[in-house]
């Protein structure tokens, strides 16, 4: 008997219809993959299955009964637990309080037990390998942390089935794989789990089935063991892997002067001796493993100072033949650099400022007279990239924050758009993305390489490194130690000269 069971449900806002006849079930013991683009029902499958909605019509069971519950608390009690994407967590409160809110611990007299709370939270923060206290307020801890409160808390109910979505959308690499070694044990231990992500790399590695969502109908239900990436990808989108990377349709002009060129670079303790060049028009892929050392060599390319500084930078930087040495991101910017960052949310966006603010920030000299913003200007700019973009806002005064991961990463590409940018590092371009917003994204990438502009991409999305980029260079230890052209690359010669660049003398 399976511990959860949906049939047929379906679930209509208005004129949407967000679920139509969804099926599926969770086995006892089971980490269950449940994915597709934003927009097919997974969250909506999510209220009702943790009594935040109704569905229309259909059956859920849970643990055998019919599900008739009348609340979330009612959900708790019940043994479902939802750690969410969208933090549920009170900042005003210590990490404990919030692990224990509303069935606090008491002392004899009717006191809160702050003293047992925090040893029965301090279990599942060690287990988790959380590094904070759980006495410490949720207001200081950095998003990574908050994530794995969050996840601390829908574990300390103990439930036996645990919904998690987009767990690891905050979280850091060590986190996640120690959030993975758990959520492994507690299956051992006889929990379910349905797991909420867009990365598809996650769900081979975790989950035992997976089931996809598409326009709110559920299009596959299969043990990971028996499909593929691509019959996944097609079962969301209607395309495979493949097809998601548009092929290029001009070439590369090798003769013209080089777009960017390093020479030499290097930032002691984080690389060192790189060289490379990328044409006006190419896509070259930087391949490596997390500390490799890529991400700061982006940094340094545009300006942004070391976190410790161990000594200077050294070495050339030309962009179009010319020398620069970029003192900060807006010199970097004035010499036609645009850079999206690894971290769009702390680095790329003002997540409470507009789409239109947001767009216009690298060219607000341009749109201004005398200090003064000419809104109307302003307007046509970050206008004319929603539309180009297509990027699906209410409107051009819509807080960034409240927009989806991929609209919020055309917004970060649309303010280098915006300022014409010649050379465009994309660091990590489709983090928390969908996959339909990532096909989007590809073939706007191609497209402003076939518009000429030089551009350095970084990605630990294997499929998407070698299916975007023209050649790859892969660091390891701070340096390039392979250089794979186009129809040589594949996921395991990256990754074998990523790692026989760990074991070479230093």
């Amino acid at each position: 008997m399976s511990r959860l069971t949906v049939e047929e449900v379906s679930k209509r806002f208005g004129v949407v219809q967000a679920l139509d006849r969804v099926s599926f079930d969770v086995e006892r013991g089971e980490i269950h993959a449940l994915v597709g683009e934003n927009g097919a029902g997974k969250s909506t499958l999510t209220r009702i299955i943790g009594a935040a909605e109704a569905a229309d019509s259909g059956r859920i069971e849970f643990e055998g009964r019919p599900l008739d519950l009348s609340s979330p608390v009612a959900a708790l009690s019940a043994g479902i637990s939802i750690a969410y994407q969208h933090l549920n967590l009170s900042t005003e409160l210590t990490v404990a309080g919030n692990l224990f809110l509303g069935r606090e611990p008491r002392r004899l007299l009717g006191g809160v037990d702050d003293r047992g709370m925090n040893a029965a939270a301090a279990v599942w923060l060690e287990r988790l390998g959380a590094g904070f206290p759980p006495d410490e307020l949720v207001e200081g801890l950095s998003p990574s942390d908050r994530q794995l409160a969050e996840i601390a808390r829908a574990l300390s109910h103990e439930p036996t089935l645990l919904i998690m979505d987009e767990p690891t959308s905050a979280l850091a690499a060590h986190s996640a794989e120690r959030m993975f070694s758990v959520l492994r044990e507690l299956r051992e231990e006889g929990m379910s789990v349905i797991y909420i992500t867009h990365e598809l790399a996650h769900v081979f590695e975790l989950c035992d089935r997976v089931t996809v969502l598409k326009d709110g109908r559920s299009t596959l239900t299969r043990p990971l063991a028996e499909t593929d990436r691509d019959e996944v990808i097609r079962a969301m989108v209607g395309r495979t892997v493949s097809a998601l990377f548009p092929p290029r349709t001009t070439p590369i002009d090798e003769a013209a002067v080089a777009a960017l060129e390093v020479r030499e670079l290097t930032l002691p303790e984080y690389f060192e001796d790189v060289s490379f060049s990328i044409q006006p028009g190419e896509i070259v892929g930087l391949g490596g493993l997390i500390g490799s050392g890529r991400s700061r060599l982006a940094k340094a390319i545009f300006g942004v100072p070391p976190e410790r500084s161990y000594g200077p930078l050294d070495g050339e930087i030309l962009i179009h033949g010319e020398p620069v040495r970029p003192s900060g991101p807006r010199a970097a910017i004035e010499h036609g650099i645009g850079f999206v960052p690894e971290d769009r949310k702390a680095a790329g966006l003002v997540l409470t400022a507009s789409v239109a603010d947001n767009i216009s920030l690298p060219q607000l000299e341009r749109i201004s007279t005398a200090g003064v913003i000419r809104r109307g200007v302003e307007e046509d700019v970050a206008g004319g990239q929603v539309e180009a973009l297509r990027i699906k806002t209410p409107s051009l005064e819509t807080e960034v924050g409240d927009l989806s991961g991929g609209n919020q990463q055309k917004v970060v590409l649309g303010k280098w758009l915006a300022r014409g940018s010649s050379v465009l590092i994309l660091d990590e371009p489709t983090p928390g993305v969908d996959i339909g917003a990532k096909a989007e994204i590809y073939a706007l990438i191609r497209e402003l390489a076939e518009q000429k502009t030089a551009i350095l991409l970084i990605s630990s999305d294997l499929p998407e490194l070698i299916g975007l980029s023209d050649r790859i260079l892969v660091m390891s230890r701070g340096r390039v130690v392979a250089q794979l052209a186009q129809g040589d690359a594949s996921e395991e010669s990256v990754m074998r000269a990523a790692f026989d660049g760990l074991e070479a003398p230093a």
